[in-house]
This record gives C-alpha cells, sequence and structure tokens, in this order.
C-alpha cells in the first residue's frame, strides 16, 4: 500500500506577517497555491516505505526554502496563524465558496492542515478504521490559538468543524462509520444536493456550481473516499513539522495496511490477529471532543492512542510548546511565527537523519 501526504503551510515576510505565497508555488512540481494567498501545499508523490516519504518530502521542502529565502520569506507550520488574518479567495471556486458559506468560510482561511492519501483496498474498512483514528490529530496538534484567542489544544480543528455555521457542519465535521462504500456514496450524493440547494439560494448559477463542484470536492470532512487517484484521504491533523508528518504517516499507515487481512468491528479498542476494534462513534465523538480540547493532556485520549497501537510519548506537539496569553497580540503572534519558521528549517535539514534507506513499513501490533 502507498501513501502520500499533502501539507499546508503558512507564509511570511521577515517580520513575521504573513505574506502571498503564490509565487513558491510556482517553485517546484509538488507544491500548489492554496485558495488564500498566504498559504501552500507541500506535496509528496505516492511512496511505500518512510524513508522515501521523509526523502520526497525533505527534497520539496528544500526546494521550496531556497526559493523563499531569495524572496526573504519564511514557512510557518502552525495549524492557525495564531491571530485573525483576513485574506479573500485568490481563485473562482474559492470566490464561490465564499458566496455559499459568506462570513461561515472565515475559519477556514485561517487554518493549515495535513492530508493523508492511502491507496485504495479495502474502502470500507480504511474509512472506518480511520473515522475510528480521529482522535489521533491531537498527536500533531499545531496551534491552541485562533483569531488571538487560546481556545483548544488543536484549535484549527475546532474552528475548521464548527465555526463555520449550522448550515454547513455536516460538510466539515466526521460522519459516521459506513456499512459499505455504496452507503457512503448515497451520503456523499445527499450531501452534495443539499450543499447544490444552499448555493442556488446565495445565487450561485447550475452552470456555475457543475463547473468548480463535484460530490467528492464538496465535502470536506475529516475523511473522503477519492477517485482519481483512487485514495482514501485522512484530513484530520493540523499541519506540523515534516518530521512530525513523517512519523504520524508512518503509524497509520502501519495501522491502515491492515485492513488488508483483517476485519474492522466495534468493540473493545485495540489491534487483534484478526480483527481492529473502533469504539461506538458516540464514544468517538466524545474522545475527539477530548482530542481537541486538551491533546494529549487528556488521559482518556492517550490511554485510546495507546491501545491502537501508538505511543503518545514520542509525540511533542507544538500546541504544548506554545505558551500564549489569553489574548494574543499580533506583535506576539509575529515572534512564534519567526521561531517556528526557525524550527521548520531546522527540521527540513535534519529529516532524512538516522533513517535506513527504503525501510519498509510494518504492521504494527
Amino acid at each position: 500500500m502507498k501513501v502520500g501526504v499533502e501539507v499546508e503551510y503558512w507564509v511570511i515576510d521577515e517580520a513575521g506577517a504573513l505574506t502571498d505565497g503564490r509565487e513558491l508555488a510556482e517553485t517546484h512540481e509538488y507544491v500548489e497555491p492554496e485558495f488564500v494567498a498566504p498559504l501552500i501545499e507541500i506535496q509528496t508523490p505516492p511512496v511505500d516505505s518512510e524513508a522515501a516519504l521523509r526523502d520526497a518530502l525533505q527534497s520539496t521542502l528544500r526546494g521550496v526554502l531556497e526559493s523563499a529565502t531569495t524572496q526573504n520569506k519564511r514557512l510557518v507550520p502552525l495549524g492557525t496563524p495564531l491571530t485573525r488574518h483576513s485574506s479573500p479567495a485568490t481563485s473562482e471556486r474559492g470566490r464561490l465558496l465564499e458566496r455559499i458559506y459568506e462570513n461561515g468560510l472565515d475559519p477556514a482561511k485561517q487554518c493549515a492542515g495535513t492530508h493523508i492519501h492511502f491507496d485504495t483496498e479495502r474502502a470500507t474498512r480504511q474509512m472506518n478504521l480511520l473515522t475510528g483514528l480521529d482522535p489521533a490529530l491531537a498527536l500533531v496538534s499545531s496551534s491552541p490559538c485562533y483569531d488571538g484567542i487560546r481556545a483548544m489544544d488543536s484549535s484549527r480543528a475546532y474552528a475548521y468543524r464548527h465555526r463555520c455555521g449550522d448550515s454547513f457542519v455536516q460538510f466539515r465535521d466526521l460522519w459516521e462509520y459506513t456499512p459499505s462504500v455504496a452507503d457512503w456514496q448515497v451520503r456523499l450524493a445527499r450531501s452534495y444536493g443539499e450543499f447544490r440547494t444552499l448555493a442556488v439560494e446565495r445565487g450561485v448559477t447550475d452552470h456555475e456550481f457543475r463547473q468548480y463542484f463535484q460530490p467528492e470536492n464538496t465535502v470536506m470532512t475529516p475523511i473522503r473516499l477519492r477517485s482519481q487517484p483512487p485514495t482514501v484521504e485522512w484530513r484530520a491533523p493540523d499541519t506540523a513539522l515534516p518530521s512530525q508528518v513523517v512519523a504520524l504517516t508512518s503509524n497509520m499507515l502501519r495501522l491502515v495496511e491492515q485492513t488488508t487481512s483483517k476485519r474492522v468491528e466495534i468493540g473493545a479498542p485495540g489491534i487483534y490477529s484478526d480483527r481492529i476494534c473502533v469504539p461506538e462513534f458516540e464514544t468517538l465523538t466524545q474522545l475527539t471532543t477530548a482530542a481537541i480540547r486538551d491533546g494529549l493532556n487528556a488521559p482518556a485520549v492517550t490511554s485510546y492512542l495507546e491501545a491502537m497501537g501508538f505511543v503518545p510519548a514520542e509525540y511533542m506537539p507544538i500546541s504544548a510548546e506554545i505558551r500564549c496569553p489569553s489574548l494574543l497580540s499580533e506583535r506576539e503572534a509575529r515572534r512564534i511565527r519567526l521561531d517556528y519558521a526557525d524550527r521548520l528549517a531546522r527540521d527540513v535539514e535534519a529529516l532524512a537523519t538516522g533513517v535506513t534507506r527504503n525501510q519498509p513499513l510494518r504492521p504494527l501490533g
């Protein structure tokens, strides 16, 4: 099973202020602009080893950082920019989203995440396992602040899922376990129809809607089933340092690979010889709420992650490192951004250190 990642990073100037990063997106084939100017997405091709993932991520980031240096810009691995930044959408699709969501799109403009794509093999099992692993977002939470206020351990996940308005939560929050791919597609089609209705109410024409929106790119839930290429996409975690992204991706893949031979069931959480058990959805949502609010400081979250094969003590989320007041000034936010821009640059240079080349990703448990 191959895996690929997409990691969003903020672009700042030498003073720590957010700035336009679209020129950087032109520097490498695996870099894309996001729908707001200060955000870019770093991608990797599909790979089948941890070493290959490290190499691919390091190679692209080195090239981008070199270009950024010539433009007096930096990259920042924080889930939110800490304080509010107002930036209009830079694409036609983004402008349509602004019309549909209205003010409800503002939280998405303040969020930077990590997306992990797994080859589709046993899609139903994969989606249900990734649903059950939603609390693993706590392993790489990278911003405790949203809009200048200290809010949650993962302020990005909170804002992205719950600050968009009641009409739109269904398109962004976690969906329940699915009994089959067919059932998932039925729900997706229903959500697409409901989103289309909202778009029409906001004055979007049928031609505009069909041109920029399809069922699988309308729903921005933590898990998506993609057709081209055929992957199951996990979108729950924040952006993070490259080494943290690699560690999380490797551990996630070791679990997801096991769905080829093990069924996924609801039961006492754990990795067993013939099955993987995840909790009832109600219990899962309680764990996710604690993961977003308290991160690895929540005993129930760390106990659950340990049962699912993780070693939380090996992770040091950025959110736990940031000590900021309840109300953060823009000046202090800029200092923190600059600190983590330095940290990212050092992390990129050390990314491949000590890794055995072509080491396969072995199962846990």
